[in-house]
Order: C-alpha cells, then sequence, then structure tokens
C-alpha cells in the first residue's frame, strides 16, 4: 500500500509555479502586498540561469534587471550570468523569500472557492506533495524544454541541446545546429578555444534577429574560413559516422565528436492546459489578460515569457519584470 501525500493544510494566497527572475518579482509584490506566497521550482533558485553558458554576457543593460527595487550594483553595463545569480540570490535573501526548490509540480487542479482555489500536487526527493492556494502564477519560463530535430540518434550522448563551455573542445571536431543567438555565439566560442566548426542551418543566412554585434563577427569567421557553414541545409540522422544531412550540395556527413543542436525552446504550458487554460495550438500564446496577466481560469495567473508562446524572443526580462505588480494589483483589488 502507497503512502498517502504530504498535505499542508494552510491556504497560501498564491502559489508562484517558477523561481526565477519573473516568479522572485511576482514573490516580491505579493509579499510586499502582505499576502502569503511559496515558489515552486523543480531546480534551484533561477535554475535556467544557471544553465546559461559559463560566460555569457547579458544583452540586457543592468537596470532593465532590476526587480523588486533592489538596485543592481556591478560596474559591468551588461551583467554576466555570474552577476545575475549573485545578484537574484540577494533579492531573494533580502526579501527572505519562501522557497521550495527541487520540487516538480506534476499538477493544477482548480477548486471551488470554498475548497481553497486551486490544489498544487507536486514531487520531491521525499515523496509527493500537495499544497492549497486561492491563486497561482505559472512562471516557469521556456529553457526546461529544448526544440527537438526529430530525427534518428538524436538521443545519442555526444548529441546535446545545451552548450556550456568551449573549454573541453580544444582540437575536437564539433558540430552546431542553429542559426539564432545561442548557435552563433557557441561557434564562435568553440572556434576561438580551438575547436573546428562546422554551423548548419536551414536559413539561407544567420536569422536576422541576432545581436547587432553577432552576426557580423560570425560571417566574418565563416568569409575567412574559419568556421565552416552550410546554409539552406537540414539534419537527416545521427549516427556512429556523425552528422548526416543535406542541401544545395547534395547529401552529406560531417564526422564530429559533439553535436550541439541549439535551435530554441517549446514553452513549457502543459500544466496551464491541464487546468483549462486556453492555447492557441499554431502559436502556443495562452488567453491571457494584457493588463492582469490572469488566464481565462479565474486566478490562474500566467507571468514572464510563456506569455510569448512560441515567439520565445519577444518578451524578456525586462518587459515582464512588472508582471508581479499587476498580477497582485488585480489579486487584491
Amino acid at each position: 500500500m502507497s503512502e498517502s501525500p504530504s498535505a499542508d493544510q494552510s491556504l497560501l494566497d498564491l502559489l508562484v509555479i517558477g523561481a526565477g527572475p519573473t516568479g522572485l518579482a511576482v514573490g516580491a509584490a505579493a509579499l510586499d502586498a502582505g499576502l502569503s506566497v511559496l515558489l515552486l521550482d523543480r531546480g534551484s533558485l533561477c535554475d535556467a540561469i544557471r544553465h546559461y553558458p559559463t560566460d555569457m554576457r547579458f544583452f540586457t543593460t543592468r537596470d532593465l534587471l532590476e526587480i523588486a527595487g533592489v538596485p543592481l550594483a556591478i560596474p559591468d553595463a551588461k551583467p554576466t550570468r555570474a552577476q545575475a545569480l549573485a545578484y537574484y540570490r540577494e533579492v531573494a535573501r533580502q526579501y527572505q523569500m519562501p522557497l521550495a526548490t527541487g520540487e516538480t509540480v506534476t499538477a493544477v487542479e482548480a477548486r471551488s472557492a470554498a475548497e481553497g482555489g486551486f490544489l498544487v500536487r507536486s514531487e520531491t526527493r521525499e515523496g509527493a506533495r500537495e499544497r492549497r492556494a486561492r491563486a497561482v502564477v505559472l512562471a516557469s519560463g521556456y529553457f526546461g524544454q529544448p526544440q527537438r530535430l526529430g530525427v534518428p540518434g538524436e538521443d545519442l550522448p555526444w548529441v546535446r541541446s545545451r552548450f556550456v563551455e568551449p573549454y573541453g573542445h580544444y582540437g575536437d571536431r564539433v558540430v552546431v545546429v542553429g542559426g539564432g543567438n545561442s548557435a552563433l555565439e557557441a561557434a564562435l566560442e568553440l572556434y576561438r578555444w580551438g575547436a573546428e566548426v562546422t554551423l548548419v542551418h536551414r536559413g539561407e543566412r544567420a536569422k536576422a534577429s541576432v545581436k547587432y554585434w553577432l552576426g557580423p563577427d560570425f560571417e566574418n569567421r565563416v568569409a575567412e574560413g574559419a568556421i565552416a557553414a552550410r546554409y539552406q541545409s537540414t539534419v537527416e540522422r545521427f549516427d556512429a559516422e556523425g552528422v548526416h544531412g543535406g542541401g544545395p550540395e547534395g547529401r552529406w556527413v560531417l564526422p564530429c565528436s559533439t553535436c550541439y543542436v541549439l535551435i530554441g525552446y517549446r514553452p513549457e504550458l502543459d500544466l496551464a492546459a491541464a487546468v483549462g487554460v486556453a492555447i492557441d495550438p499554431e502559436t502556443l500564446v495562452p488567453q491571457v489578460d494584457v493588463e492582469s496577466c490572469e488566464s481565462n481560469i479565474p486566478g490562474f495567473y500566467v507571468a514572464g515569457t510563456l506569455q510569448a508562446g512560441r515567439d520565445t524572443g519577444k518578451i524578456f526580462i525586462e518587459n515582464s519584470r512588472d508582471h508581479g505588480h499587476r498580477i497582485v494589483r488585480h489579486l487584491t483589488r
């Protein structure tokens, strides 16, 4: 006979799924308003940023990354990954943010007001948990679900969906699949740390949306032959020979030690869909009121990048950091 789940009988005003910058901003606004709040995250505090490339520097200036009225006091105009992690940790410390990390939310059920609004089920290393909350905010972002090519061999151990650092690839042949910021940055770092790099992209050239200094840098390396680029090309499979694909020059095989598939991320909206949030099947944009961030399910809010659906380059920290104030204002109205 299985153990019954551990149930927290207290009723929270607000339960936030996701402990990244947006979740922290929501939590801070809730605490400022005197609400009881808890942030749940399957990883650590700001887990997505923790898994960014080690030497990454934000494109956004420090003032636009600030949340909760806490200054980001660094001399650099654009913070590094490490500086951002230290800053958001300090926000959590100053607010004594209630956190439950290493806890994966498995289900959210809408209940009647008398029953507490929502029942949230989760899994931890110690077992199952249940909590009740008047309102729920989904602020889990999209970084946890990399897009896949859907071709044979994609689960081989040398095919990876996250680039962390180039240092272990000196002298290696490495293939990078993609044409956005992540792919170009990885290709350039790998090349500069001594790897032999080939980029494969289905477009005619790198995406027009890449950082303004990144595109010219990459194209110049291609023009001088330092990095190989196969444009208008697609990957068909991975096997012991390497990366198989095709393009204008016909079929090809690229032997390599590692392939990074960096083609973006899919918004994680399964919990929202299961609770009844309307989601456009083409754009994956959830039905959300712009002013309050409330979905079509009363009391269930969607905050941060998830509001943009597939268009993950539309909403960032800087233009969603006020979502917490909008939600709390609506909740306490």
